[in-house]
C-alpha cells in the first residue's frame, strides 16, 4: 500500500509555487478545498492562474486570494457573486477567461482522458470563437477547444483513504472529480480519513491513482451561497 497521506495543507502544497496554474475544486461554494486556499494565503504565493468554476464570494474561497492580489489569471464560468472580483476585471488588474460552463467542464474532463482537443457548438457566432478553429458537422459549426490542465488540483472530498481513494458528496463532485485527473499533481483535502476497505467500492468516485496527496481538514464553513426566504 501507497500512504499517500500528509500531515495538513502546509505540507500538500509545500512545492506549489509563483505563476502556477491551478485547478480548484467545488461547485458554488459547495465543495471547496478551505484548507488549501488558507494555506496557499500563508505561504504568499503569487501570481496564480485559477481555474474554477466560480471564484468564490468576497470573504470566502477564492474570493480570499483575489483579496490578497495572488490571483493573476481567472479561468472560470460564473462569477456573478464576488464584488473585488468585479472591481480588479473593470480596473484591469485582473486577466479573465469567462468560458461557458459545460465547455469549461468537459475541457477539464478532455485533460483527464488525454484528449487534447474536441469540438463543441457552445460558443460559435460569439466573441468566444474568436481564433478558433471552426468545422462544419451535418451542416451544424462547432468551435475547436483544446483540453484544459493544470500543474495542481485541489479538491475537497467527503471521505478519503490513505491510498488517495475519494468518495464524494452530491453537488461536490461536479467539477472535482474531472479536476483530479486532470493535474500533474492531485491534492485532496477531506472531512474524513477512513482505512484502506471502508469505503464502497461502488462509491468510489475518483480512484487513489489519481491522487499524490490527502490530508483530513478541519474548521469548515460550509456556507450559503445566496438565501432566498420567503415572507409568511
Amino acid at each position: 500500500m501507497i500512504d499517500k497521506r500528509v500531515s495538513g495543507a502546509d505540507e500538500a502544497i509545500h512545492d506549489m509555487k509563483d505563476f502556477s496554474v491551478i485547478m480548484v475544486g467545488g461547485f458554488g461554494l459547495c465543495g471547496i478545498p478551505e484548507n488549501c486556499i488558507s494555506a496557499l494565503i500563508r505561504k504568499g504565493i503569487q501570481g496564480l492562474t485559477c481555474i474554477s468554476n466560480n471564484a468564490g464570494v468576497d470573504d470566502f474561497g477564492l474570493g480570499l486570494l483575489l483579496k490578497t492580489r495572488q490571483i493573476k489569471k481567472m479561468i472560470a464560468s460564473y462569477v456573478g457573486e464576488n464584488a473585488e472580483f468585479e472591481r480588479q476585471l473593470l480596473a484591469g488588474e485582473l486577466e479573465v477567461d469567462l468560458i461557458p460552463q459545460g465547455t469549461l467542464a468537459t475541457r477539464i474532463q478532455m485533460a483527464g482522458m488525454g484528449i487534447p482537443a474536441f469540438f463543441t457548438p457552445a460558443g460559435y457566432g460569439t466573441e468566444i470563437a474568436a481564433g478558433k478553429e471552426v468545422r462544419d458537422f451535418n451542416g451544424k459549426m462547432y468551435l475547436m477547444e483544446d483540453a484544459l490542465h493544470a500543474s495542481f488540483s485541489i479538491v475537497k472530498a467527503w471521505k478519503g483513504d490513505a491510498m488517495g481513494n475519494l468518495e464524494f458528496r452530491k453537488t461536490t463532485r461536479n467539477f472535482s472529480t474531472s479536476m483530479a485527473k486532470a493535474a500533474d499533481i492531485t491534492i485532496a483535502e477531506v472531512e474524513q480519513v477512513v482505512q484502506p476497505g471502508d469505503l464502497d467500492p461502488d462509491k468510489v468516485h475518483v480512484p487513489g491513482i489519481y491522487v499524490h496527496r490527502i490530508f483530513q481538514g478541519s474548521n469548515y464553513e460550509k456556507r450559503i451561497e445566496r438565501r432566498t426566504i420567503a415572507i409568511r
